[in-house]
């Protein structure tokens, strides 16, 4: 399954390994495409693992077949460009959440970024995904 694109129809989490530790760094939803960029475009294999966090089903794509289309439909490079645009603003948040907020603020963030989901992900991937302890993610929720 290394070097595809995938169109899930489940939730997932991307994540890597750090001293036997699970961080998570991304979360996606239903009807979205899931893949690992440098692992896909390169061709090798990236620290990140995708996680499926509910049962779903996935569709692949293999890069020569999205190069084939990316030539032959112009609107799927456009919408490549958006997507990874889309992405990159994410992430670009996500750092500004990290660097200069607390906790709390993180997490309203997070819920924010991931309203519509956010409810149906395990506490200790938030917690980690937050950088903060399950015991201060606990904190943060009873103050509501």
């Amino acid at each position: 399954m290394h070097y595809k694109l995938l169109y899930s129809q489940g939730i997932n989490a991307y994540l890597f390994y750090k001293d036997g530790k699970e961080i998570t760094e991304y979360f996606s939803a239903e009807n979205e495409w899931v893949n690992s960029p440098k692992s896909f475009m390169q061709q090798q294999l990236d620290i990140y693992y995708i996680d499926t966090i509910e049962q779903t089903d996935c569709f692949c794509l293999n890069v020569k077949d999205l190069v084939f289309l990316f030539d032959n439909f112009p609107e799927m490079e456009r919408y490549a460009r958006l997507s990874m645009g889309t992405v990159f603003g994410h992430y670009m948040d996500r750092i500004t959440s990290m660097r200069f907020t607390k906790a709390k603020e993180k997490y309203q963030h997070f819920c924010e970024t991931y309203h519509d989901i956010y409810y149906r992900i395990p506490l200790g991937m938030v917690s980690s995904y937050l950088g903060i302890t399950q015991e201060t993610l606990r904190r943060i929720r009873a103050e509501k």
